[in-house]
């Protein structure tokens, strides 16, 4: 398997981001195009696309909190490419990227079950809050650049 990173920057290379997400959240989780797209899918939001062999297989997304802050979501792993520490590969292109744009801290809004993901990629919970956020009962994690 020879993945390439895509910084997604431009609509044609952002409907790779798309296609990943309508397959692997839209359609396993039963969530409407409504409520997977937001006002956060937009030319000012960065996404990060993983190829195999130009076939989009991982995705997510990176915007602007605030001068010190982004935040990523939307990390989703096609089923079929799971476990292959692809999702991890993706959040951590995200963070040099990010890192590049003088951001100092990074947000993420983690579904309980993938908050053990997070912390071995340096995230520490914010508080032991957990909210619904869809289908999804979510809690808010962040790391330190």
């Amino acid at each position: 398997m020879d993945i390439k990173v895509l910084r997604a920057t431009e609509e044609w290379q952002r409907t790779g981001a798309y296609s990943v997400r309508i397959q692997a959240m839209n359609r396993a989780y039963h969530i409407s195009l409504r409520e997977e797209f937001d006002e956060h899918d937009c030319d000012g939001t960065k996404f990060i696309v993983l190829l195999d062999d130009e076939y989009p297989v991982a995705t997510c997304r990176f915007y602007e909190i605030d001068a010190e802050t982004a935040t990523i979501g939307r990390v989703v792993v096609m089923p079929e490419y799971r476990g292959q520490k692809l999702g991890a590969m993706a959040v951590r292109e995200a963070e040099k990227w990010i890192a590049e744009c003088g951001y100092k801290q990074i947000i993420i809004d983690s579904r309980l079950e993938a908050t053990g993901f997070y912390g071995k990629l340096g995230y520490e919970l914010i508080d032991n809050q957990a909210y619904r956020s869809g289908v999804f009962k979510c809690t808010r994690m962040k790391k330190i650049l």
